[in-house]
């Protein structure tokens, strides 16, 4: 059966049997092996990818299921050289040890602040409670996010600043031009 599937903003073609997780279509056929195939059981959510924006487990989902539909795994986390906040968060505060689970938790992490911003502690947990770590114990995996989205918030606040600037000169311009104003 050929499938088309977009991965990372590239469709990926391949013929398969019906039968083809996933994780392995990912793995096998662009070669991106960023997405971790651990538990095959959708316990561990180290297979963690994003289907049009929602986090799913690879692992137990069937590749001819996701024609049509955007993948992103964590490669396509950092662009151009520049990490994620998430990453820059996960590396800075290590919230990581072996690595083992951390694709999966990039992965549900992007999902969770693309929805929520600001999320809670409690929203954090909950987010990530379909992932397990076995090595950090979960409080820097939290800080991490936290940290992350700070990040991110300053980064879409410096990102509205000029805009602003923008806005208000285009005001002071016209008031001058008016001959009314100061």
């Amino acid at each position: 059966m050929q499938v088309t599937i977009t991965i990372n903003g590239e469709p990926v073609s391949r013929d398969i049997e019906p039968r083809l997780l996933l994780v392995h279509f990912i793995r096998e056929t662009p070669g991106l092996t960023g997405t971790h195939w651990g538990c095959d059981t959708s316990n561990c959510g180290a297979c963690v990818v994003l289907i049009d924006g929602q986090p799913v487990k690879s692992c137990t989902t069937l590749a001819v299921m996701c024609e049509g539909h955007e993948i992103r795994t964590v490669e396509s986390l950092e662009v151009d050289g520049v990490l994620d906040p998430i990453q820059q968060g996960f590396h800075e505060l290590h919230a990581l040890q072996c690595g083992f689970c951390t694709p999966g938790m990039l992965m549900t992490t992007r999902a969770l602040l693309d929805e929520n911003p600001d999320p809670t502690d409690h929203e954090i947990r909950t987010a990530i409670s379909g992932s397990i770590c076995r090595c950090t114990g979960y409080n820097m995996i939290n800080e991490a996010i936290l940290d992350a989205a700070k990040r991110l918030q300053a980064r879409d606040a410096a990102k509205r600043l000029p805009a602003q600037k923008n806005v208000q000169s285009q005001k002071w311009a016209q008031t001058a031009k008016s001959g009314k104003g100061a």
